[in-house]
């Protein structure tokens, strides 16, 4: 009995055995259903798992929108306040509705723009007039200031020579040059157009100067080592180099281009938004002038817009620039 138990004992774990040594040696072939169909949804589960660099940006988009939308919430909260704050003291006597007029007032003094007209004509062509004389300033500023900043960034003799008379034209202030052009062009609209290109003249070519200073000499002799004339490596690697310097001048010089236009119509014109401010300064109207004041601010915003989408495709070679939590 005890020799036969055992030798039954023995008999079940030799099966065991070879039933274990069996199945390790199948595994490599693929045998076992088990492991066979575990393995697929391991790897199923690892390729499902979205990649870090995809939940990255995910964050970074989440981010990005809480960000606008707290910077929008916190703009017109300070607009409100500001209009509010502004009707509230008018209204309660704090301040002289007779000098700073209301909120509600200039909305009136639009209206009646913009339904009845002004004493120049339609309020459209009186806007016309001035973003037409601050565009063709603005243009002709830009041209000029880009090539002689980048001239004069690349030739010193340039530089030493006419650097001395741009340093004290750019000293006289505007309204003695805006007062001399009206002699000199009369009260149409090349006064004020040659007024606008001399604002804007200064802003870009100072930028465009100091952006062609600027330029890696490194990357100027490697283009030289590879046989670039001087005209192409002003073309292809100073000018791309400098353009983030003149883009951000431009930002600044629409700007410039509309004082420009409006300082000239209010030395003498009859049309335009700087005739309009003249023209409610002597009638004692603050209203007129802050209405025109916000036409003002509306094209700036246009025009600002409008610059930002053409530095998006000039400058799409750039890489992103980083901020807030990214530095």
């Amino acid at each position: 009995m005890t020799s036969s138990g055992s030798d039954q004992g023995a008999d079940t774990m030799t099966e065991q055995q070879g039933t274990v040594s069996g199945a390790a040696g199948h595994q490599p072939g693929g045998d076992m259903p088990g492991r066979s169909g575990a393995a697929p949804s391991r790897t199923r589960s690892a390729t499902d798992r979205p990649a870090p660099e995809a939940v990255l940006n995910e964050d970074a988009e989440r981010q990005a929108r809480r960000h606008r939308r707290l910077v929008v919430t916190w703009q017109a909260l300070v607009a409100v306040l500001f209009i509010g704050g502004w009707e509230a003291l008018a209204r309660t006597g704090v301040i002289d509705p007779f000098f700073f007029s209301y909120p509600t007032e200039v909305v009136r003094q639009l209206w009646d723009w913009a339904i009845d007209g002004t004493q120049a004509g339609p309020l459209w062509q009186q806007v016309a007039v001035t973003v037409e004389e601050a565009v063709f300033g603005f243009v002709v500023g830009v041209v000029l200031g880009v090539v002689c900043g980048v001239a004069l960034g690349r030739v010193r003799l340039l530089s030493d020579v006419f650097g001395p008379y741009i340093k004290v034209f750019n000293s006289i202030p505007r309204i003695v040059v805006g007062s001399i052009l009206i002699v000199w062009l009369g009260l149409g609209m090349g006064s004020k157009v040659v007024l606008a290109a001399i604002l804007v003249f200064f802003a870009v070519f100072f930028n465009a100067f100091q952006g062609t200073r600027e330029v890696d000499r490194n990357l100027i002799a490697n283009a030289r080592l590879l046989g670039a004339s001087k005209g192409q490596v002003t073309r292809q690697v100073v000018l791309p180099s400098a353009f983030t310097w003149i883009i951000a001048s431009m930002h600044t010089s629409f700007g410039f281009a509309l004082i420009g236009a409006i300082v000239g119509e209010f030395l003498g014109a009859n049309k335009g938004l700087g005739y309009l401010i003249t023209f409610a300064q002597g009638t004692f109207n603050p209203g007129g002038i802050f209405a025109a004041m916000v036409i003002i601010a509306v094209v700036a915003l246009i025009a600002e817009f409008l610059i930002g989408l053409l530095e998006k495709r000039l400058l799409s070679w750039r890489p992103p620039q980083l901020s807030g939590a990214d530095l």
